[in-house]
Protein backbone atom coordinates (compact mmCIF):
# COMPACT_ATOMS: atom_id res chain seq x y z
CA UNK A 1 0.00 0.00 0.00
CA UNK A 2 2.73 2.45 0.98
CA UNK A 3 4.77 1.63 -2.12
CA UNK A 4 1.82 2.28 -4.45
CA UNK A 5 1.16 5.65 -2.79
CA UNK A 6 4.83 6.53 -3.21
CA UNK A 7 4.84 5.63 -6.92
CA UNK A 8 1.57 7.50 -7.49
CA UNK A 9 3.03 10.61 -5.83
CA UNK A 10 6.23 10.36 -7.88
CA UNK A 11 4.20 9.94 -11.10
CA UNK A 12 2.05 13.00 -10.37
CA UNK A 13 5.04 15.16 -9.44
CA UNK A 14 7.02 13.93 -12.45
CA UNK A 15 4.17 14.76 -14.84
CA UNK A 16 3.77 18.22 -13.31
CA UNK A 17 7.48 18.99 -13.56
CA UNK A 18 7.63 17.67 -17.13
CA UNK A 19 4.67 19.79 -18.29
CA UNK A 20 6.08 22.95 -16.73
CA UNK A 21 9.81 22.81 -17.37
CA UNK A 22 10.59 20.53 -20.33
CA UNK A 23 10.47 22.49 -23.63
CA UNK A 24 7.88 21.49 -26.21
CA UNK A 25 9.38 19.68 -29.21
CA UNK A 26 9.02 20.84 -32.83
CA UNK A 27 8.16 24.46 -31.97
CA UNK A 28 10.87 26.89 -33.02
CA UNK A 29 11.76 30.30 -31.72
CA UNK A 30 11.05 32.95 -34.35
CA UNK A 31 14.25 34.97 -34.30
CA UNK A 32 13.36 37.29 -37.19
CA UNK A 33 10.19 38.90 -35.88
CA UNK A 34 8.47 38.33 -39.24
CA UNK A 35 5.53 35.97 -39.62
CA UNK A 36 3.83 34.32 -42.55
CA UNK A 37 0.67 36.16 -43.61
CA UNK A 38 -1.66 33.32 -42.56
CA UNK A 39 -0.17 32.98 -39.05
CA UNK A 40 -2.26 34.00 -36.04
CA UNK A 41 -0.21 35.81 -33.38
CA UNK A 42 -1.47 34.75 -29.95
CA UNK A 43 -0.27 36.78 -26.95
CA UNK A 44 -0.71 34.72 -23.75
CA UNK A 45 0.95 37.21 -21.37
CA UNK A 46 -1.04 38.73 -18.50
CA UNK A 47 -2.89 41.94 -19.36
CA UNK A 48 -0.82 44.06 -16.96
CA UNK A 49 2.53 42.71 -18.24
CA UNK A 50 2.12 43.73 -21.87
CA UNK A 51 1.09 47.37 -21.67
CA UNK A 52 4.29 48.61 -23.33
CA UNK A 53 4.52 46.04 -26.08
CA UNK A 54 1.11 45.18 -27.54
CA UNK A 55 1.12 44.14 -31.17
CA UNK A 56 -2.04 45.40 -32.82
CA UNK A 57 -2.44 42.37 -35.06
CA UNK A 58 -2.17 39.89 -32.18
CA UNK A 59 -4.97 38.06 -30.39
CA UNK A 60 -4.61 38.79 -26.66
CA UNK A 61 -5.74 35.88 -24.47
CA UNK A 62 -3.77 35.41 -21.23
CA UNK A 63 -2.84 31.83 -20.33
CA UNK A 64 -5.31 31.81 -17.43
CA UNK A 65 -8.17 32.44 -19.89
CA UNK A 66 -7.12 30.02 -22.66
CA UNK A 67 -9.48 27.27 -21.51
CA UNK A 68 -12.46 29.63 -21.61
CA UNK A 69 -11.65 31.52 -24.82
CA UNK A 70 -9.89 28.94 -27.02
CA UNK A 71 -12.89 28.98 -29.37
CA UNK A 72 -11.89 32.53 -30.43
CA UNK A 73 -8.57 31.31 -31.86
CA UNK A 74 -8.74 30.73 -35.60
CA UNK A 75 -7.48 27.35 -36.82
CA UNK A 76 -4.20 27.37 -38.72
CA UNK A 77 -0.64 28.31 -37.84
CA UNK A 78 -0.16 30.01 -34.47
CA UNK A 79 2.76 32.10 -33.19
CA UNK A 80 2.76 32.37 -29.37
CA UNK A 81 4.13 35.31 -27.34
CA UNK A 82 4.73 34.53 -23.65
CA UNK A 83 6.38 36.35 -20.76
CA UNK A 84 8.52 33.42 -19.54
CA UNK A 85 9.40 29.77 -20.26
CA UNK A 86 6.89 28.34 -17.78
CA UNK A 87 3.97 30.22 -19.31
CA UNK A 88 5.18 29.29 -22.79
CA UNK A 89 5.45 25.56 -22.08
CA UNK A 90 2.06 25.35 -20.39
CA UNK A 91 0.37 27.44 -23.09
CA UNK A 92 1.81 25.51 -26.03
CA UNK A 93 1.00 22.14 -24.43
CA UNK A 94 -2.60 23.27 -23.85
CA UNK A 95 -2.99 24.54 -27.42
CA UNK A 96 -1.52 21.35 -28.90
CA UNK A 97 -3.84 19.25 -26.73
CA UNK A 98 -6.78 21.21 -28.16
CA UNK A 99 -5.57 20.51 -31.72
CA UNK A 100 -3.98 23.84 -32.66
CA UNK A 101 -0.86 23.99 -34.88
CA UNK A 102 1.70 26.04 -32.91
CA UNK A 103 4.63 26.74 -35.22
CA UNK A 104 6.75 29.36 -33.41
CA UNK A 105 7.10 31.44 -30.26
CA UNK A 106 8.68 34.53 -28.66
CA UNK A 107 9.51 35.22 -25.03
CA UNK A 108 9.07 38.85 -23.99
CA UNK A 109 10.92 39.07 -20.65
CA UNK A 110 14.01 37.11 -21.57
CA UNK A 111 17.42 37.68 -20.00
CA UNK A 112 18.98 41.02 -20.90
CA UNK A 113 15.72 42.63 -22.01
CA UNK A 114 14.10 45.67 -20.58
CA UNK A 115 10.74 45.00 -19.01
CA UNK A 116 8.11 44.61 -21.71
CA UNK A 117 10.50 44.17 -24.63
CA UNK A 118 10.27 41.24 -27.04
CA UNK A 119 13.22 38.86 -27.13
CA UNK A 120 13.73 37.27 -30.54
CA UNK A 121 15.73 34.06 -30.54
CA UNK A 122 15.91 32.82 -26.97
Amino acid sequence: MLISVFFLTVAILGTSIYNRYVPVQNVRCNDTGFHEPDTTILDIRDYNNKANDIKRESLNIPYAYLRRFNSEITPGKIHVIASNRLELNLGIRFLKRKGFNVTSYEISNGPGNEKGGIDHGV
